[in-house]
């Protein structure tokens, strides 16, 4: 793998757009759009020689015409096209290619993409796709995504960095990304796989300092053996969430038509996941669910303390903790005599701690704050009806300023109608992990329990989870 080469397609210092033109509605322009709109500080250079300018760029016929280095080349004219391309960027000597275009494997053009692959080890090109959505990078500002800015929104930077067969999956995980204000470091759609596969973008990924957390979704893979032991060792210094999808017969065949890729059998997969120890999401929601609690500080145990001004939520998620194998703490008589300061008089000082309806704001920062500070809670869990009278937006600002200290992973369960959405909608705006449901938020935390456990034994040789 060029890994010279990646460094240069995601912090490039010249782009070049191949397929730039006028016509709103296409590719070329959207993607050109895009990168001047972002504040990209680079040389662009759009390419097509039908015209002399777009966007208010000199636009050139080839690269070959223009003078000074390129780092990145974006292509997105028609598949046949692209080969050629490929050629004149390997004489170009670019540092790096992602080819947007589709018209490949995926639809019976193995000769086009043997073309492709000849090319690439010609002239040892790094290349991204085809077939694919591309690349971002918030830091650089380098931006492929042809989806304009108003339809689908970009997150911040941070840490965590996508590696997708899917343009339109992973389109979305940034989109909601953007609106749950997680903060991303890289996203790679990669398609059909023709050069570059999924195992050389993990190692790519497990060696950028940005990179903290790593989600991957993918269809079939191209060498199974490889990208388990990539995983394996990656998975040890940076947690991988893994979608495996294509697992039934007809999504096979689908996984087939979409990036030319064999699904292969799932259980060989789900197996290898297993041994390597990555986090598997059984669908996009728990992904999502994932990717939002693996912003928090690993979990020392499997300790878990509720807090809640509503019973029924309480006893809910008492099922659901006992269910995943989690441990909820009991209490000692000295906890609850310190307990029975902080709550009402004819409240029960016990875990879950249910402070009952009339529960104040500054009830519940009293009891967050003991259990931040009881080294027999690992994981706490707030529960939360909103509707009563007592509570405003400051609870809010209480359990913001608690998640902050990263002393322990924190969840909110908060179950309602609009009044408590748009109070949902803040806490995910600062940080806060917020679930509807008991059982969604409770299976969430056990799976990051469980990886945990992992690195804890890599360290100390604690590996018992259950």
């Amino acid at each position: 793998m060029n890994s010279k080469g990646l460094q240069k397609i995601f912090n490039p210092r010249s782009v070049a757009i191949v397929g730039a033109t006028t016509k709103t509605s296409k590719v070329g322009y959207v993607v050109l759009k895009n990168l001047l709109d972002s504040g990209y500080e680079g040389k662009i250079y759009p390419i097509n020689p039908k015209y002399e300018e777009v966007l208010g760029l000199k636009c050139y016929k080839s690269v070959l015409e223009i003078k000074q280095k390129i780092d990145c080349v974006l292509i997105a004219v028609p598949a046949e096209a692209v080969p050629q391309v490929i050629k004149e960027c390997g004489e170009k000597k670019v540092g790096g290619i992602v080819v947007l275009s589709g018209g490949f494997e995926e639809v019976g053009r193995q000769d086009l993409a043997a073309q492709i692959k000849e090319y690439a080890k010609t002239y040892d090109l790094p290349i991204i796709g085809p077939n694919c959505l591309g690349i971002y990078n918030p830091y650089s500002k380098i931006d492929s995504i042809f989806f304009p800015f108003y339809k689908m929104n970009r997150p911040k930077p941070g840490g965590i960095s996508f590696v997708t067969q899917s343009g339109a999956l992973g389109s979305v995980m940034l989109d909601l990304a953007a609106a749950y204000n997680i903060g991303v470091s890289k996203f790679i759609s990669y398609g059909n796989a023709t050069v570059l596969n999924e195992s050389d973008l993990l190692e790519f990924l497990g060696n950028d300092k940005k990179t903290k957390t790593i989600i991957l979704y993918i269809e079939g893979v191209k060498d199974g053996r490889r990208l388990f032991n990539v995983m394996k060792r990656i998975n040890k210094k940076k947690p991988i969430i893994v979608l495996k999808a294509g697992k039934e017969e007809k999504g096979k065949k689908a996984a087939m038509s979409h990036t030319g890729n064999l699904a292969g059998n799932y259980l060989a997969y789900k197996a290898a996941f297993r041994q390597a120890k990555v986090v598997e999401a059984k669908d996009v929601d728990e992904l999502f669910n994932l990717m939002r609690i693996f912003s928090q500080p690993l979990a020392k145990g499997k300790r878990v303390g509720v807090i809640t001004n509503g019973g029924g939520l309480g006893v809910l998620i008492t099922d659901a903790v006992e269910k995943e194998k989690l441990e909820l703490v009991e209490f000692t008589k000295e906890n609850e005599q310190e307990l029975r300061a902080i709550i009402p008089s004819y409240a029960n000082p016990r875990n879950p701690l249910d402070m009952a309806a009339d529960a104040s704001v500054e009830m519940y920062q009293k009891a967050i704050e003991y259990y931040l500070k009881n080294n027999n809670i690992d994981l706490i869990v707030v529960a939360i009806l909103f509707q009563t009278p007592t509570l405003d937006e400051r609870l809010i600002n209480v359990i913001g300023e608690a998640v902050e200290q990263k002393k322990k992973p924190i969840v909110v369960v908060t179950i309602g109608g609009d009044y408590t959405e748009a109070y949902r909608k803040i806490m995910e705006s600062k940080g806060i992990v917020t679930f509807s449901s008991p059982n969604a938020a409770v299976k969430t935390l056990r799976k990051f329990v469980e990886y945990s456990y992992y690195i804890r034994c890599q360290i100390n040789h604690l590996c018992e989870f259950y």
